[in-house]
């Protein structure tokens, strides 16, 4: 009896054991009132870093000579001092560019230019000779090493369909970019010493009085730019290699404290007969900086200290909920007419937290949406800190292992174990006393 009462406990141990500790298994766009020429645009505010509006934006296009922001970067971030470093021109790469017909400084074998100098060259009159000399002096007389480093810079910035074959810009088929990536490298440059000082000029003269260097961009040309002229541009860098690019345009323009960069390619060069088209490249970004400046405004949508969802909060003391308010204050760019209220808020919080909690810790996110185009997602942060409960927690264990399926199982089983086992008993405790001997008593 007591070696099938031993069993039965010992089964009852396994099966609460087994269900109790079961085993481990193991990106923004308005609409524009007006049409426009290039194949592809991008308009972003660079204040808020929103992209206002944009066309056929991750296309790949020919840069053409907005290629050479590129090459500025490389040789502004290889070369320690461009003002006092000097550079021999060779005459093996001048002559690179015979028969090419393409844009060139007028720089002259032999003789000895600073970077400085030839940064100008680059960036003001679009000088191919000038990308050249740079290139190769960089890549220490090899200019595949040079392109092997705009190529390595493109991907750094984040640039996913942008292929540089030459420090220039002439058409190759493996020589390409898209408007967006092109808005990336353009970013970058722009936050490099003397970079929009020398794409801003429209003249120079850098290389001596008699030798003056004369921009391609009408639209920062006031003398020469005639209607393409526009007083609020700033920089940055013309492209063309006739009707395989178009007209390729890279531009800032700041009006009313208000600052935007444009990418512009594809615009129609010249048609049938040869006729060459206006700019359409500068057209487009003109009438894309007006419509932006004239309707357009940053406008406030979130302050850091904004109470903006509540959940709840478990193990606190007489408290049961949290606020949440957003990392950071948030603007952005809306039409004029366009309230803040229309901008949607997508939550993507728990129910509840646990404590402790510290104010400042990320406990969700809010993104932030117009008219089904995601503007941001901002972290959601507790407003305060809460400590925990140890009396609640432990009642909350307890309770949780009391209500859990596995404890009532194994409470059941035990049950039905004593159950059994009694009846076991019983049964063998009737059994031995029908199997009782009976005394015989004598008769006197």
């Amino acid at each position: 009896m007591k070696k099938l009462f031993s069993l039965l406990l010992t089964a009852a141990v396994i099966m609460v054991c087994f269900f109790i500790f079961p085993a481990e298994v193991s990106a923004t766009e308005f609409e524009i009132d007006f049409e426009t020429h290039c194949t592809a645009l991008y308009l972003e505010n660079m204040d808020t870093e929103t992209v206002v509006y944009q066309k056929n934006a991750d296309e790949r296009r020919f840069p053409a000579s907005t290629t050479k922001i590129m090459t500025y970067i490389i040789t502004a971030e290889n070369v320690e001092d461009i003002r006092d470093t000097n550079v021999k021109v060779k005459s093996s790469i001048i002559h690179m560019l015979d028969g090419t017909g393409s844009s060139t400084s007028g720089i002259e074998s032999g003789e000895t230019l600073s970077v400085y100098q030839l940064l100008h060259c680059l960036m003001i009159p679009s000088g191919n000779d000038a990308a050249l000399v740079l290139a190769d002096f960089v890549g220490e007389g090899d200019i595949s090493k040079f392109v092997e480093m705009m190529n390595e810079k493109a991907k750094a910035l984040g640039c996913t369909h942008t292929h540089f074959e030459n420090p220039h810009g002439l058409n190759d088929p493996n020589h390409y970019t898209t408007v967006s990536d092109m808005a990336k490298i353009t970013k970058y440059a722009l936050s490099l010493p003397d970079f929009l000082d020398i794409c801003d000029q429209s003249t120079s003269d850098i290389l001596g009085e008699d030798r003056y260097l004369v921009t391609t961009n009408s639209m920062i040309d006031r003398h020469r730019g005639g209607d393409l002229y526009y007083k609020y541009a700033k920089g940055i860098k013309t492209g063309s290699t006739g009707n395989d690019s178009g007209y390729c345009l890279v531009s800032t323009a700041s009006k009313g404290g208000y600052t935007y960069l444009c990418v512009a390619y594809g615009a129609p060069y010249e048609d049938e007969n040869g006729i060459q088209y206006e700019n359409g490249a500068i057209i487009d970004s003109i009438n894309l900086y007006d419509w932006a400046f004239y309707n357009l405004s940053i406008k406030s949508v979130l302050n850091k200290n904004d109470l903006v969802k509540e959940i709840g909060l478990r193990f606190a003391w007489n408290k049961d909920t949290i606020q949440l308010s957003p990392e950071d204050s948030y603007s952005t760019i809306l039409p004029d007419d366009v309230s803040v209220s229309s901008i949607t808020r997508t939550y993507n919080v728990p129910e509840s937290i646990d404590t402790p909690v510290k104010a400042g810790d990320v406990i969700g996110t809010m993104t932030l949406s117009y008219e089904d185009q995601e503007l941001c997602t901002i972290n959601l942060v507790a407003t305060e800190t809460v400590d925990r409960s140890e009396l609640l927690t432990s009642i909350d264990a307890i309770k949780n292992v009391v209500t859990s399926k596995w404890f009532i199982i194994s409470i059941c089983v035990i049950g039905l174990l004593i159950f059994i086992y009694l009846i076991i008993v019983i049964v063998y405790n009737r059994k031995r006393k029908r199997q009782r001997p009976v005394k015989k008593y004598r008769k006197f």
